[in-house]
């Protein structure tokens, strides 16, 4: 068996690992910073090199920036600071997961000789399988491709630089209705993005490894 071999100081002067280790949950952001369209299009395509089961890319991602749009979103988010302070607020959306996009998604991979050809209806099959007349595990999927997404918005961000909080404090209905969300689409989170102030606290504590951890 082969073992990766690495001291505890190494782990520490990696940079990822420390982009990662440092993040915190940013409550205050300037409010005079903006980030310009180039930069919000970069974290979201950082955002969807995330993974997504059987390559369906089930999300999407409204970048609320403008003071009209902060406005309309700020009253059903709970009236959290956060909106109407950071450069923008993402509405992280997931889609239910729908097998019948497979051959569509696997177009670009099969293009660019990746997977041939002859592969996609045995992704494909497998993916009906799974999720076909399956509300719940569709709901699921959606769930989870649109966390994977906003995690690695998250941890780009903090190697820019920029703080970030993701949020689950708003009404999910009046986002739905507002922003115009498909009927397939769910608002699984909001994520607030921007330029830190003074006055956030460093990353909390987390419990020792020794109580979350086991081996089998």
């Amino acid at each position: 068996m082969n073992y990766i071999s690495n001291t505890a100081s190494e782990t520490a002067s990696n940079a990822v690992i420390e982009t990662i280790l440092s993040r915190s949950a940013a409550k205050y952001f300037d409010t005079n910073a903006v980030l310009s369209d180039d930069q919000i299009r970069d974290l979201v395509r950082i955002g969807t090199s995330a993974p997504t089961s059987f390559h369906l890319q089930n999300w999407r991602f409204i970048a609320v920036r403008t003071p009209e749009a902060k406005a309309r979103l700020h009253p059903i988010a709970w009236k959290q600071p956060a909106i109407l302070d950071a450069a923008v607020t993402f509405v992280i959306i997931g889609q239910l997961a729908d097998a019948s996009t497979v051959p569509a998604r696997l177009a670009p991979v099969v293009e660019a000789g990746i997977m041939p050809a002859h592969l996609v209806p045995e992704w494909e099959a497998p993916a009906r399988s799974l999720y076909d007349n399956q509300p719940q595990r569709q709901r699921d999927e959606a769930v989870r491709s649109a966390t994977f997404g906003t995690a690695a918005i998250i941890y780009a961000a903090r190697s820019l630089g920029l703080g970030s909080t993701p949020m689950i404090g708003f009404d999910a209905e009046a986002v739905h209705r507002e922003f115009g969300l498909a009927e397939d689409e769910i608002p699984v989170m909001l994520l607030t993005v921007g330029p830190e102030r003074s006055g956030n606290w460093p990353q909390k504590p987390r419990l020792p490894v020794a109580d979350v951890l086991s081996f089998a």
